[in-house]
């Protein structure tokens, strides 16, 4: 059944995280409609028809029609959205990886544009943002009320041209603007290298067209560099999501041929599917699988994955996949918990709707929609602990988040409580100079959870956390 949503396009289970977020473009529209409410189609047509004639100013049509569809979707989800002509290209061109931009992960915090990650060698990496840097104004447009969306709008555009950040770093306490020459932005989804002899770490940043491919000639390289691998860290700290395709290969890489990876579940058919680690389940092209030169020491070489707050959606796929068949110790932090999958159905040449479709589950049948993965072994940050991990976003926090379909969510006050304390905290380490308080490089000898990974892969103690809590969901804690 995965094959068939596979024929009728693209699906993608990518997080509301910024400019990279992706996902897939179905080129085959539905064959049928539902019944259509009249009374409430003659209500709409009436308020249009009013709008038109009695507003102080002529309103464009076109723009009245496109803001109702807006805000008919934007009511469903986080993750559902309208896309017109300018976005949904703008859209397509995050699936491949390549994009005309300056280069910036990005997520909303109290009504601000959060700087998650510049990309590597982008402009914005160039000129010098860093995580948590808030973007205050685009240009002359103040950001506080624009969607996320419309955000990246006004920072995409022609490459060679010029926009303008003002930038609050708060660890500073200082706004300063960034003029930043927008390029044509090539994102390396996979990075990776020996840590030390026999023992690799590979980071995947995202999932794209590109980082099968990627993930492959990564591995080949490494095991040239020590065909003796004794063990590896699959890092997906930070993944917002990406193409579902991708997840499933990158699973099937690691697992037995034919067990389940990930399976849907939603109201079409098509959207009641169970993926396995099989060619036919991501492989672009047929009879062409993109893992066949892989070492067949992969499969079974030891294996611990990172994740934290930050890994959400096809990385939660990995995750939940490689623990429930226990091919891998997942370790870190609980993750940002999106279990839903959303299809993109074109409107007409160069419009297009994402909407969400199903839920995923976990090969033992479990829903992480809102909840996340738990890892087995819980990783701090730093020795000093996770003292800003409350302070983070997930997807029980955003508004109108889609339930788990298992159970009522728990909303403990511990949990307010800890981010009470969190921002006392972050005040404090404030007033700290800006050199003491710099994050250590994922991959650095100085990565505090990557190296409790590799004492985990040596057998050697593991720095367990100091301060996390587990968000449960109680009534799914009694049923299970």
């Amino acid at each position: 059944m995965g094959q068939k949503l596979k024929t009728t396009g693209w699906v993608a289970a990518g997080v509301v995280a910024g400019v990279l977020t992706t996902v897939s473009l179905q080129t085959v529209a539905r064959g049928s409609l539902a019944p259509l409410p009249l009374e409430e189609l003659q209500q709409l047509a009436a308020v249009f028809g009013m709008v038109k004639t009695d507003y102080v100013e002529p309103v464009d049509e076109k723009k009245l029609i496109s803001d109702a569809i807006s805000g008919m979707v934007a009511g469903l989800d986080p993750h559902s959205q309208y896309f017109d002509k300018k976005s949904f290209k703008e859209f397509k061109e995050g699936t491949s990886g390549r994009f005309v931009g300056v280069g910036i992960e990005i997520s909303q915090e109290d009504g601000l544009i959060k700087v998650v990650s510049p990309i590597e060698g982008s402009p914005a990496f160039r000129a010098g943002l860093k995580p948590n840097d808030l973007i205050t104004k685009i240009d002359d447009t103040a950001v506080r009320g624009l969607s996320l969306n419309e955000a990246v709008k006004r920072m995409r555009g022609e490459a060679g041209t010029k926009v303008l950040l003002t930038i609050y770093r708060k660890d500073e306490n200082r706004t300063f603007p960034v003029t930043i020459t927008r390029e044509e932005i090539r994102t390396q989804s996979v990075r990776g290298k020996m840590i030390e002899p026999g023992y690799a770490w590979i980071r995947l940043s995202q999932f794209q067209e590109r980082t099968v491919d990627d993930f492959v000639k990564k591995v080949e390289e490494l095991y040239k560099q020590d065909p003796n691998m004794k063990g590896m860290v699959l890092d997906l700290r930070n993944d917002p999501g990406g193409l579902l395709d991708a997840a499933v290969a990158i699973s099937a890489a690691f697992l037995p041929q034919n067990v389940t990876v990930v399976s849907t579940d939603g109201q079409l058919a098509e959207s009641k599917s169970i993926y396995k680690a099989a060619p036919e389940f991501y492989q672009r092209r047929a009879g062409s699988d993109p893992l066949r030169s892989l070492p067949s020491a992969l499969k079974n070489v030891p294996l611990v994955v990172l994740v934290n707050e930050g890994s959400a959606s096809a990385s939660e796929i990995v995750a939940g996949a490689l623990q429930d068949h226990k091919r891998g110790i997942v370790m870190g932090s609980q993750t940002f918990g999106k279990g839903s999958v959303q299809t993109v159905r074109p409107l007409g040449p160069d419009t297009g709707l994402k909407i969400t479709t199903a839920r995923y589950y976990t090969p033992s049948g479990t829903s992480i929609q809102a909840k996340g993965i738990v890892p087995n072994v819980l990783v701090d940050e730093s020795a000093e602990g996770s003292p800003f991990a409350a302070l983070r976003m997930r997807e029980a926090d955003l508004d109108k988040h889609l339930n788990s379909g298992q159970g009522p969510e728990d909303k403990s006050p511990e949990r307010e409580k800890a981010r009470d304390e969190a921002r006392k905290r972050l005040e404090e380490e404030a007033k700290k100079p800006p050199q003491d308080r710099k994050v250590p490089e994922f991959g650095s000898d100085k990565d505090f959870p990557l190296m409790q990974a590799l004492n985990q892969l040596k057998g050697q103690a593991v720095v367990v956390s100091k301060t996390q809590t587990i968000v449960e969901n109680k009534e799914e804690k009694k049923e299970n």
